[in-house]
C-alpha cells in the first residue's frame, strides 16, 4: 500500500475487490492446500457496544464517511431495521436501483475475513456448485483438492441429484427446487460448519451412488497443483496456461514461480483462467500486473479514485516488474458471469497496452469496477465492507458495470464444458484460447454483450455457462468464490 494510503491503513485493512456475485461478495500454510484451525467467531453480545443500534450506527457512520456515491443514500430510520444487515441494504438502495453497489456494501466477520484472505481458509465442502436447471440437478464446477468433497470422489463435472441429511430422508433436487426454489437447495445442503454432514446421490462416470461428506475446514490452494500453472503444448507452439482461483496473499509466490517457468521456457503467448474468479486482494491483482510488466517499469498499471472529499486517498500502481516477470505477446484470459472485482482489474488494465493482443474468452464478466475498504468495530467482529473507491486502467476506462465484454472488440464466445478437467485444451473455452493465440478466428463474439452479465436474464445466459448456487448471505469466501459450498 503506498504512503497516501496512510491513514486509510491506519482503520482498515488493504483495500479489496470483493465480487458479491449472485448473491447479497502470506501464511502459515503458503496456500498449500492443507488443513487450518479457523479462530472462533466471537457471537455479539448485547452489551452497549454491541447492541444492534451501536452497531447499525457503526455501519451508517461509515457510509456516511466513505461511501463512493454519497448523493445515492436513502434517509431511513434504524429503528424499523431488526438487524444491520437489512439497514445497510436500505441504506444503500438507490445505489444499488442504479447498478452502481450490487450488494457490495455490507457487514461481515473480522475472524472470518482474516482467515480466508490469508490461506484461503474456509469450512465446508470445499465445491463450487452451479444449478442445472434443465436437468434438475447440481453440477460440480471445481473441486479444491485439501477440501472433504474431493476426497470423498467429487469433481468438475459430478452432479448431485438428491441430498439428504441421512440415507433414509434424500430428497431430489428436483423436489426440493420445486418446493422451495433454488433457496431450498442452500437450504438443504446445511450450514458451512465443520461437523455438518450430508448425504449427496451423485452421478459421474462411475455410476450413480450415495456418499457421507462431513464439512470441515480447509484451506483452499490458489493454483492448483493439479492443473493450476502449466505449458499447453501443440502444433509446433508453446502456451502457458494459468488458472487463478482467487486472488489472496498465499497465491503471490505461486504467481511467480508460474510466471518464472513461462519466462525460462520463453512462453509468451499465455492463457489466463479466470472463469470462477470473483476477485480478492489489490495487492495480489497489482502483482499479477508486474508479472506481466516486464520492460514496462514505470509505466501506469491501474488507479483508484476515492469520492470528492477523500480525494487524498486517490492513488496508482505503476508496473514493478522483477525477475519473474514477462512481456507476453498475447493474452487470451477465460471469463464468465463470476469474473469480477480484482479479476476485471486485471483484464482492463492490460487493455491498453496489448489491445487486439488479447482477448476474453468465455462469457461476459460480472461488471465490478468498485472497490471496498474495510472498518473494524472489533469488540463485536463487526467488518463493514463500504464501496469507498473506482478503478480505472492508464486510459481512464473504468465504466465497466455491464461487464467487460463490450470494451474488447475480438471477445470470443465459448461454453464453459465441465464435462472437461481445467487446464485440459479439449475443453471449451481453453481450446477458444488457443485459437485466438495460434491466430484463429473467432467465429461467435461474446452474445448479449451490451445487456451486460448482471443485466442479463436467466434465459439469456452465455451458452453453457453454469448458474453459480450463491446464498442470500453468503460467507467472505463464497463472496469471492461463487457457488462455493
Amino acid at each position: 500500500m503506498s504512503k497516501s494510503k496512510q491513514s486509510v491503513a491506519a482503520v482498515t485493512l488493504a483495500a479489496l475487490m470483493l465480487a458479491s456475485c449472485g448473491g447479497g461478495g502470506g501464511s502459515s500454510t503458503a496456500g498449500s492446500g492443507g488443513p487450518v484451525t479457523v479462530t472462533p467467531t466471537p457471537t455479539p453480545t448485547p452489551t452497549a457496544n454491541c447492541a444492534l443500534a451501536s452497531r447499525q450506527a457503526f455501519a451508517k457512520a461509515v457510509i456516511d464517511e466513505w461511501y463512493l456515491f454519497p448523493s445515492d443514500v436513502a434517509n431511513v430510520s434504524a429503528a424499523s431495521h431488526n438487524n444491520v444487515e437489512s439497514y445497510i441494504d436500505a441504506l444503500v438502495a438507490p445505489a444499488r436501483a442504479l447498478n452502481k453497489d450490487r450488494f457490495f456494501t455490507y457487514i461481515t466477520s473480522i475472524a472470518e475475513e482474516n482467515a480466508f484472505y490469508a490461506s484461503g481458509s474456509s469450512a465446508g465442502f470445499g465445491v463450487r456448485m452451479s444449478y442445472d436447471a434443465a436437468g434438475q440437478r447440481i453440477l460440480i464446477a471445481e473441486a479444491y483438492e485439501s477440501a472433504p468433497a474431493f476426497a470423498a470422489g467429487i469433481d468438475r463435472g459430478t452432479a448431485i441429484v438428491a441430498i439428504g441429511t441421512n440415507s433414509g430422508n434424500l430428497r431430489t433436487v428436483a423436489s426440493i427446487v420445486a418446493a422451495e426454489g433454488t433457496a431450498g437447495l442452500t437450504n438443504a445442503l446445511g450450514p458451512n460448519d465443520p461437523g455438518v454432514s450430508r448425504v449427496l446421490r451423485i452421478t459421474d462416470a462411475a455410476g450413480t451412488r450415495d456418499v457421507t461428506v462431513a464439512k470441515a475446514d480447509y484451506s483452499l490452494d490458489p493454483v492448483s497443483d493439479r492443473y493450476g500453472a502449466k505449458i499447453i503444448t501443440e502444433g509446433g507452439r508453446s502456451y502457458g496456461y494459468l488458472n487463478l482461483r482467487t486472488f489472496i496473499s498465499s497465491a503471490d509466490d505461486q504467481l511467480k514461480a508460474a510466471f518464472a517457468d513461462f519466462g525460462a521456457r520463453g512462453v509468451t503467448d499465455i492463457i489466463i483462467d479466470f472463469r470462477y474468479n470473483g476477485g480478492g486482494l489489490v495487492s495480489t491483482a497489482n502483482l499479477m500486473g508486474d508479472l506481466m510488466g516486464a520492460g514496462r517499469a514505470g509505466q501506469l498499471f491501474s488507479q483508484t479514485r476515492f469520492r470528492a472529499n477523500k480525494s487524498a486517498e486517490n492513488d496508482e500502481h505503476r508496473f514493478a516488474p522483477g525477475s519473474q516477470s514477462i512481456a507476453p505477446t498475447r493474452i487470451a484470459f477465460i471469463g464468465t458471469e463470476s469474473t469480477a472485482s480484482a479479476s476485471e482489474l486485471v483484464i482492463n488494465s492490460m487493455l491498453p497496452y496489448l489491445g487486439t493482443n488479447m482477448t476474453l474468452v468465455g462469457g461476459n464478466t460480472y461488471g465490478k469496477p468498485v472497490g471496498q475498504i474495510a472498518l473494524n468495530k472489533a469488540e463485536c467482529d463487526d467488518r463493514m465492507r463500504v464501496v469507498a473507491f473506482a478503478t480505472a486502467n492508464s486510459a481512464g476506462a473504468g465504466d465497466y458495470y455491464d461487464g467487460l465484454a463490450p470494451k474488447i472488440a475480438n471477445s470470443c464466445a465459448a461454453s464453459d464444458d465441465l464435462t472437461v478437467p481445467l487446464g485440459d485444451p479439449r475443453e471449451a473455452s481453453i481450446r477458444a484460447a488457443i485459437g485466438f493465440l495460434a491466430g484463429d478466428a473467432c467465429t461467435t463474439r461474446i452474445a448479449d454483450a451490451s445487456a451486460g452479465a448482471a443485466a442479463r436474464s436467466r434465459g439469456a445466459r452465455m451458452l453453457a455457462e453454469p448458474e453459480m448456487l450463491t446464498p442470500e448471505r453468503p460467507s467472505a469466501a463464497q463472496r469471492e468464490l461463487p457457488g462455493l459450498f
